[in-house]
């Protein structure tokens, strides 16, 4: 059963952080393909960062908690699942000797201290609240299977070294530390119990042999297990930390991996309503009483040209257009998908859709009227103590409004056909005109033959023309300005100062 554990302490989420990354590296050793030695590195090198965070969370963190931790993150249970991952550990390096078929004393002292490491976080395992009854039944099996094994291979090196005595001792131990592991086959998995199983037909056919050969052609003394001499043990793993787990202040900063600091440039609040207020003037200053007015200068300069029909009735003196391309082709486009004639048959089609739904409406309504009257007629009939269904209003609401709403909708369909047909009617002349010839349209249009203009207005006209390119010149060095000005404000960032330079100003 989990529960709940919450806490205004930020080290306490800092510890729940690096909880759970623990448990993400562990669970990326698990991951891994087991069945190559490049998986079984990297196996044992994410179990040895896992056991590292936790020790680190053990001997850095928790210390300074100021609370205290809940079951799961206490003493005993951080150090049990530190070895525990040690052991896991400790345990690829054995396969990977396996596999390679290193030497079976090297084997046997890399095998002793997997058997440590599980004895020793069994042991830690019991202490604790947190680990349960299966993990624990988990680590003494597997603490007595390495100890079977690591006296095996001992064994086998002994064999080879011609000490026949002590391989039969050995091989006796390692069968009793394998019947040792067997007792734990009700709560262990199926893959350890069938570890022990195979390990066990091994030794069990292994002291077979030995002990004939023993009795029968060598005759050496077999020593107590008291006499046996310690398997010296090959530990080959430790608890190492990612540096950006122990060591993350370093990395910080203007050229370090992980940037600046999250709160460098905090600064207190004053300085900040402080800052706030001078952008805030900036901004009201350059928009306000600098681009705005500037602004308003330029506009007024247009209206004023604009009432004088300038630079377009100059242009239009000074250059006939005749007819505009835009207006050819408009026309063009108009004669060709005959406009006119297929605005007239949308109009119909509309129309003759709208008497369509507008009798199924009908038809709608008059079921719902007929079926209103005949319930009132029963009503009267028989009385409201014997007819006492709900009123078709009230038994159909849904209906009722809907049949309002399209109602609705048919009144505003209708204003806006009546407007469609009147802008219709209105611009009919005009569609006429741009249905017809080229020849129509010119005369439609006012002459733009060019005027014969007398000596004394085109001095004007010159004149004037000077003074509309002085306009613009005034006008593209308004906007070059504001330009300048607009920039000048985004890059006046009073913050840049940094936050004791903003507290000086404040001070």
């Amino acid at each position: 059963m989990f529960h709940v554990v919450s806490q205004n302490n930020l080290r306490f989420e800092l510890a729940n952080i690096l909880f759970n990354l623990a448990a993400l590296y562990s669970q990326l050793a698990y991951a891994l393909n087991r069945t190559t030695a490049d998986g079984l590195k990297q196996a044992c090198n994410y179990s040895c960062q896992a056991a590292g965070v936790l020790s680190h969370l053990r001997t850095d963190i928790i210390p300074d908690l100021r609370s205290s931790p809940p079951e799961d993150m206490d003493e005993v249970t951080l150090h049990s699942l530190e070895l525990l991952l040690l052991a896991q550990g400790q345990e690829c390096f054995w396969q990977k000797a396996v596999k390679d078929g290193l030497k079976d004393a090297s084997i046997a002292r890399l095998a002793a201290k997997v058997s440590d490491f599980y004895g020793d976080t069994g042991d830690l395992a019991v202490k604790s609240n947190a680990i349960s009854t299966e993990w624990i039944h988990h680590m003494t099996a597997k603490h007595h299977h390495f100890s079977a094994a690591a006296q095996y291979r001992q064994s086998l090196d002994c064999l080879e070294k011609r000490k026949y005595g002590e391989e039969v001792a050995r091989l006796r131990d390692s069968l009793n530390c394998v019947n040792e592991g067997l007792k734990e086959s009700r709560w262990i998995n199926r893959t350890v119990l069938g570890d022990l199983n195979g390990l066990k037909g091994r030794v069990a056919e292994d002291l077979k042999r030995a002990e004939k050969d023993n009795d029968i052609i060598y005759l050496s003394p077999v020593p107590p297990k008291s006499e046996l001499k310690s398997i010296d043990r090959a530990s080959m793993v430790a608890s190492k930390a990612p540096s950006q787990v122990t060591d993350a202040i370093s990395m910080l900063g203007d050229n370090g991996p992980l940037g600046q600091p999250l709160f460098a440039k905090l600064v207190p609040y004053a300085v900040h309503i402080a800052a706030s207020i001078y952008s805030d003037r900036r901004d009201r200053l350059v928009n306000e009483s600098l681009i705005g007015e500037l602004e308003s200068m330029t506009d007024k300069l247009r209206d004023l040209l604009s009432s004088l029909n300038l630079p377009g009735s100059l242009q239009a003196l000074e250059k006939p257009l005749g007819l505009p391309p835009t207006l050819v082709s408009h026309a063009e486009e108009m004669r060709q998908q005959d406009g006119l004639n297929r605005l007239r048959r949308s109009v119909e089609d509309i129309a003759t859709v709208k008497s369509n739904d507008r009798s199924v409406y009908n038809e709608g309504v008059e079921l719902l009227a007929a079926e209103k009257a005949e319930d009132n007629a029963a009503r009267r009939k028989y009385g409201t103590d014997r007819w006492d269904r709900q009123t078709s209003e009230a038994a159909a609401p849904k209906i009722y409004n809907s049949a309002t709403e399209i109602n609705g909708y048919f009144t505003s369909a209708q204003s806006s056909d009546d407007l469609v047909e009147r802008k219709l009617r209105d611009l009919e002349p005009i569609f006429r005109v741009l249905t017809g010839t080229n020849r129509d349209l010119e005369s439609y249009v006012p002459s733009s033959r060019r005027a014969a203009i007398p000596p004394e207005v085109e001095r004007e006209i010159i004149k004037l023309r000077s003074c509309l390119s002085e306009v613009s010149r005034i006008e593209n060095r308004r906007r070059r300005q504001l330009q300048t000005w607009k920039d000048k404000a985004r890059a006046d960032d009073i913050r840049k100062f940094g936050p004791s330079h903003l507290q000086f100003m404040i001070d």
